[in-house]
């Protein structure tokens, strides 16, 4: 294999952090800030520094139980405001309805409610003819009581009719305890002629669904600069023995390292398929990050706050117990989260995921909420391969998402063999949770 572009992979790992700045806390009323807020972690940031050797959050080896601060405060509102929705005569809603909320809002004094007429999608649009969003790329605060099934797009329109459109495909995000998150979707498709990013006409932010009614707010739209070159995170759930067997060897090959979300009681229980904590140890030590996933079990389930939080904790006490370094990442078992989680979660992880879906489901590295990352399925080698040409043309980052080759959720042993020599032959690089932090908190 071509070892210099497998040292070029693993540059992120090895190289010095990006300067880091300080970012302000998003409000809500609801003000994440505030000890009333969302988010209640309101430990002393000991971190909080400008030296570019330090990254807030990062860790060189065990982590301590407790996060240091909480990150979706820290890092809520990063970039520069584009809109912040305080003034809807700017808006026209094309399809649907839309109305200013002043009682629920992510920032400022109001957002944007969104309802569909029935299943038909939503539309709203604005005018861009002032703005530049050269090297650049978005960010909105959104929340849904109609998640699952729910696609919110945000479509830039040049003055000549060519597009470039962000998507995400799918939120995860649990009812009835609705709560916002911050979404930097990566590009889904654009038209042949690329657009004049300098010379623009519209944005479109459409709503589609597959539900009786969809209800959604928007606040809090962000510009972010578009990073230098694209990432790829390889992402495998639960610690399968067939990750031990056949993909690490692949990964080993090529110098991929990759990420792995286990849990304790089945590996506790090595010898039934799953892989046992000297077999994760190992991993570990030739790179690989073992992040936590925990109970697994639909933590959207569990009410009661001080019932998630002993869960979280325990959860993470196992990981640190063991010596795995990548605990103060999670995996958030099947995709369950709601906002009494989330809120839970900041005391025990900086960053996790996710909101998951089949198709093409990536994210810009400066924007996302770090608790609420996006990623795709792995079961279809093209829209693998379509994941990674997408992050490699526009510098954004796609996770893909894997269990055991026999499952319908991940491709076979040969495709995934062919999707790992697609991606050493593109101009792109794998990561694992660490890397994608360092871009994250370096508040561009």
């Amino acid at each position: 294999m071509d070892q210099k572009r497998a040292t070029r992979r693993r540059f992120l790992a090895l190289s010095g952090a990006t300067g880091i700045v300080g970012m302000a806390g998003c409000a809500e009323r609801f003000n994440p800030m505030s000890k009333d807020s969302d988010n209640d972690n309101d430990k002393d940031d000991e971190s909080d520094s400008t030296d570019d050797s330090s990254v807030p959050g990062l860790v060189d080896g065990v982590p301590p139980l407790e996060t240091k601060f909480n990150s979706r405060e820290k890092f809520g509102q990063p970039g520069e405001s584009l809109d912040n929705f305080s003034n809807l005569d700017d808006w026209t809603v094309v399809r649907g309805t839309g109305e200013a909320d002043s009682d629920i809002v992510f920032d400022g004094d109001q957002s944007l409610k969104l309802q569909s007429n029935g299943n038909e999608n939503i539309t709203v649009e604005r005018s861009l003819q002032d703005e530049d969003l050269t090297d650049t790329d978005l960010s909105l605060a959104i929340r849904t009581t109609t998640p699952m099934q729910i696609t919110v797009n945000m479509r830039i329109i040049d003055q000549f009719g060519n597009q470039k459109v962000y998507s995400l495909r799918n939120i995860s995000y649990r009812t009835p305890d609705a709560g916002w998150f911050r979404s930097s979707p990566g590009v889904f498709t654009q038209s042949s002629v690329k657009p004049s990013l300098d010379y623009l006409d519209r944005l479109e932010i459409r709503v589609l669904h597959s539900k009786p009614q969809a209800e959604v707010w928007i606040d809090d739209l962000r510009t972010h600069e578009t990073a230098d070159t694209g990432y790829v995170m390889l992402s495998w759930d639960d610690g399968w023995t067939d990750y031990y067997e056949t993909a690490a060897p692949l990964h080993d090959e090529y110098g991929f390292s990759t990420v792995q979300a286990v849990i304790p009681r089945r590996v506790e229980q090595a010898g039934g398929g799953y892989m046992s904590l000297s077999q994760l140890q190992e991993r570990q030590d030739k790179g690989d990050q073992i992040v936590v996933h925990g109970t697994h079990s639909p933590i959207h389930e569990l009410e009661d706050k001080e019932v998630i939080a002993e869960r979280l904790k325990k959860d993470k006490e196992w990981f640190i117990q063991n010596e795995i370094e990548g605990a103060n990442y999670i995996v958030h078992p099947h995709n369950s989260f709601d906002k009494t989680s989330l809120k839970q979660a900041t005391n025990y992880h900086y960053s996790g995921g996710f909101n998951q879906a089949g198709n093409v489901n990536t994210t810009n590295v400066y924007g996302f909420d770090p608790l609420v990352l996006p990623r795709t399925i792995g079961n279809d080698l093209e829209i693998s391969k379509q994941c990674v040409d997408l992050a490699s043309q526009h510098n954004q980052c796609t996770i893909l998402n894997f269990h055991r080759f026999d499952a319908n959720n991940t491709m076979s042993a040969d495709d995934y063999e062919s999707l790992l020599k697609y991606i050493n032959d593109t101009d792109i690089e794998v990561i694992t949770f660490d890397d994608l932090w360092k871009l994250r908190a370096s508040g561009r």
